[in-house]
Parts: C-alpha cells; sequence; structure tokens
C-alpha cells in the first residue's frame, strides 16, 4: 500500500505562489486569483463609482491589466493591494472620462429627494463648481484630494500609491482642502 500523499489544491495556495505560477503561465492559477479578489473589486468599484452599470467592466479591465503586466509584480505577497491599485487608477479614468462628458444626457446626476427642478439645477451647479476647482489645483493637491475624498483612501495608501511620505501626503491634503473651501466660495 502506497503512502497517502498531500496533495494541494489550487484553492488552498496562497496569492504569492499563485501568483508566481500564473506569471509562468498557469491560467487556473490566475482564475483562482479572480475568483478570490472579485468580490472585494467590485465592491469597492461600486463604492468608487457610485453606479453599477460600469462595475464589472472596469473588474474585469483590472483583471485583463493584472494578466498583461504579471512580471512586473515584484512583491508576489502584495497581490491585493497590486489589483487595488490597478482598480483605483481604471476607476479614476472612469470618473474623469465622466466629468469630461460633454453628454448630460447619458450623465448620472443623483435627483434631490423632492425632484424640484431648483434643486437638480443647484446639484449641478455644485458639480461644475467642484470640477472648476479641482481643475486649479496643483496636481499633487488635486491626485489626493480626489483619493481621500472620492475614492476614500487611507492617508498611508495615498502615500504608497504616490510614493511619497505620509507626512507629505498629510500636507497636501490640507493645502487641497484650503485651496478648495477659497476655490469654491463664490459657489457658496
Amino acid at each position: 500500500m502506497q503512502p497517502l500523499q498531500h496533495r494541494t489544491e489550487l484553492v488552498d495556495l496562497d496569492d504569492e505562489v499563485l501568483a508566481a505560477r500564473a506569471t509562468d503561465g498557469d491560467v487556473r492559477a490566475f482564475e483562482v486569483l479572480i475568483r478570490r479578489h472579485t468580490p472585494l473589486l467590485r465592491a469597492y468599484a461600486r463604492r468608487t463609482l457610485g453606479s453599477t452599470d460600469e462595475l464589472d467592466d472596469v473588474v474585469q479591465e483590472t483583471f485583463i491589466t493584472a494578466w498583461e503586466r504579471l512580471d512586473a509584480l515584484e512583491d508576489r505577497r502584495r497581490v491585493k493591494a497590486w489589483l487595488m491599485r490597478i482598480l483605483s487608477r481604471k476607476c479614476l479614468d472612469r470618473i474623469r472620462a465622466r466629468r469630461d462628458h460633454d453628454d448630460v444626457t447619458e450623465l448620472e446626476v443623483p435627483a434631490p429627494p423632492d425632484g424640484a427642478p431648483e434643486r437638480v439645477a443647484e446639484a449641478r451647479s455644485r458639480e461644475d463648481a467642484v470640477d472648476r476647482a479641482l481643475a486649479e489645483l496643483p496636481s499633487d493637491q488635486r491626485r489626493c484630494w480626489v483619493m481621500k475624498e472620492v475614492l476614500e483612501y487611507r492617508y498611508e495608501d495615498i502615500a504608497e500609491e504616490l510614493g511619497l511620505p505620509t507626512s507629505t501626503v498629510r500636507g497636501l491634503l490640507s493645502r487641497a482642502r484650503k485651496n478648495m473651501i477659497r476655490l469654491m466660495e463664490g459657489w457658496r
């Protein structure tokens, strides 16, 4: 009788091993990573984009980009953080595309609860004022502000994403908030 050999299933492997196998071309290992991380990515995309219409597209684009760039992943223990960075960039691109979009009939502007035309006009006016104010911020302040206020990143995550010390991120956000208040003063 042969001794029982321990057979490890793909689903039992950690992200580091799966990423290494996927880098070597193991599609099944990458499929496990997809199944493992899709719920988190979908939840984050839903919260960030506020719409389910783009949700699956942006998550799919994230995994396509990840598959194409697997060999660039330096620390395979941080697959989840790497996927989240890719997703957050894809979400930011979607948000920017919405703001640059000219056809207002396709934009989803939430209607005020009472549906009054003056409330809708006020919401659109505020959104336009925020867009104009953001456009005037220096790029580092704008990126920090969007990541914190729109994407709800933690200070440490913004610092890691931008390659800056956390103290610098705090300073940039403080200046960005002061500038936004000043730039939005005319709207009030």
